[in-house]
């Protein structure tokens, strides 16, 4: 599989059926290598990466991420197996352990460890029965991996890790955690926002569910922030830490703040200025010249 240095991470839930197929051809036809899908209230990540594949050809289609508490390791393994054999080897399944707070108050199930529940989820995968063809290649499988342990984990069981609202000193860690072989593929939100008021008031709305997590409170504190800085939105040095703002130079510049780090393959997540459940095509237009030359 090739995913290339750049993909796209975003909600589609925003777009109908028929805008999302054609966001996806557009995606494919920009350059980016791969488009990461989430699994949380809007539509099925397996269900709707088998509708992208039958309207692309080369894209692959990655989950950011599958949450491993809502299905049974087995229904996964053969819904991986499944898209893996119908697109030719174009699926990338994400896996993570998702949030004590998600988990225990909205679907009210106790929050289990994360790495052994990870492990013994990845265990139940690999010895899940599949009665469909013999497959060509490996269906691959990457980790929301954020601590260090979990970072082992994706490196030792798995093609490599995908973490989610992080720096780039997030990367250069997780690199120095997880050996030069592993994929690593941070997320990192883009947006083409020069004032600095603007561009604030816009990130601290992308900002505002994972700032309440205390996964990614721990992680940002790893990266150095103190915890009254998360607090009430994030000051903006948090801010502008998590969200790349600026004209197209300061974004590029961004991403490749990440491939020096140690990144194998960035996520950009095109935050939209008006619209929060719609992705900005034009600013992948804008940055595929400069992102997508050498893929």
């Amino acid at each position: 599989m090739e995913i290339g240095r750049v993909g796209v991470w975003t909600r589609t839930d925003g777009l109908e059926i028929g805008e999302s197929a054609e966001f996806a051809r557009r995606v494919e036809a920009l350059g980016y290598g791969a488009l990461w899908i989430p699994d949380a209230f809007g539509r099925d990540p397996f269900a709707h990466a088998a509708w992208l594949f039958s309207q692309t050809s080369s894209l692959v289609i990655a989950t950011g991420v599958v949450n491993i508490h809502l299905r049974e390791a087995q229904a996964t393994a053969c819904a991986q197996r499944a898209l893996h054999d119908q697109s030719g080897g174009r699926f990338l399944l994400g896996l993570g352990v998702s949030h004590g707070t998600v988990i225990e108050s909205m679907f009210k199930k106790p929050y289990p460890a994360p790495l052994p529940s990870m492990r013994a989820y990845l265990d139940a995968m690999q010895a899940a029965m599949w009665w469909g063809p013999e497959l060509s290649g490996e269906p691959p499988i990457v980790l929301a991996a954020l601590g260090p342990r979990m970072l082992a984990l994706a490196a030792e069981r798995t093609r490599g890790a995908h973490p989610y609202f992080a720096p780039p000193e997030n990367t250069e860690r997780s690199r120095k955690i997880m050996g030069e072989g592993a994929w690593l593929c941070p997320e990192q939100k883009l947006l083409l926002e020069t004032d600095p008021v603007r561009a604030r008031e816009r990130a601290r709305k992308a900002m505002a569910g994972p700032l309440t997590m205390p996964n990614y409170r721990r992680n940002l504190m790893r990266c150095g922030f103190e915890e009254a800085e998360l607090d009430d939105g994030g000051n903006d040095r948090v801010v502008d830490a998590v969200v790349a703002w600026g004209d197209l130079d300061a974004l590029v510049q961004r991403v490749q703040d990440h491939l020096d780090a140690g990144a194998s393959h960035v996520c950009i997540q095109p935050l939209d200025p008006e619209h929060l459940t719609r992705p900005s095509v034009e600013l992948l237009e804008a940055l595929a010249p400069r992102l997508c030359g050498d893929r």
